[in-house]
């Protein structure tokens, strides 16, 4: 394993590298995860929900089981 240096560190103020890294994280997870598809209106998680009732072959008109 390869030896670690202090040369190899950058000295960073805590709380600006919190800011960046929460800012860099909650973007990522509002593109991703909160705003709908503009293809079909839906979020990554209702999309899984229902891909998974069509696997099951849970429809509309069948009790549920």
């Amino acid at each position: 394993m390869a030896e670690l240096t202090r040369d190899m560190f950058l000295n960073r103020d805590i709380v600006d590298e919190m800011k960046e890294s929460y800012l860099n994280y909650s973007m990522s997870v509002i593109v991703s995860r909160a705003l709908p598809d503009a293809r079909d209106g839906l979020k990554p998680i209702h999309r899984r929900i229902l891909y998974g009732m069509s696997e099951l072959g849970s429809l509309w008109n069948r009790p549920y089981k």
